[in-house]
């Protein structure tokens, strides 16, 4: 299981990118291998500038669906278009090619309350 260690994380196992004053989120290498075959993203929340912890969409496995939370505060810029055809891209690629959402970074404090490689790793007792 992998862990970029460049990337911060969240106990609801969302993983974020910061680059500037622009974030990728995804959910995490662990989050996918729980959740299985992944069939469906929905995200309808572009343009929206959303609350840290507030839900930006679901994602649905064979088995179930799952809310997705904000790492942090800001304006969803874009969802990725290629979960549309490609929703198995989060469990193939969930670091690069399989990312949800592109936002804003509306405060980079909220940054201090996310938890590192090895903090992440810790909580799921990996």
């Amino acid at each position: 299981m992998n862990f970029p260690a460049e990337l911060k994380y969240t106990k609801e196992h969302e993983w974020i990118r910061v680059e500037g004053n622009i974030a990728y989120v995804g959910i995490t290498d662990y989050a996918q291998s729980e959740l299985g075959e992944i069939v469906y993203v929905d995200i309808t929340t572009e343009g929206e500038n959303l609350e840290k912890e507030e839900v930006f969409g679901t994602i649905e496995a064979v088995k179930t669906v799952s809310d997705l939370f904000m790492p942090i505060g800001g304006e969803v810029l874009e969802v990725n278009a290629d979960l549309e055809d490609q929703p198995e891209l989060v469990n193939e690629d969930p670091y690069g090619k399989g990312w949800l959402i592109k936002v804003t970074v509306a405060d980079v404090a909220e940054q201090a309350d996310l938890l590192s490689a090895d903090d992440y790793k810790q909580l799921i007792g990996k």
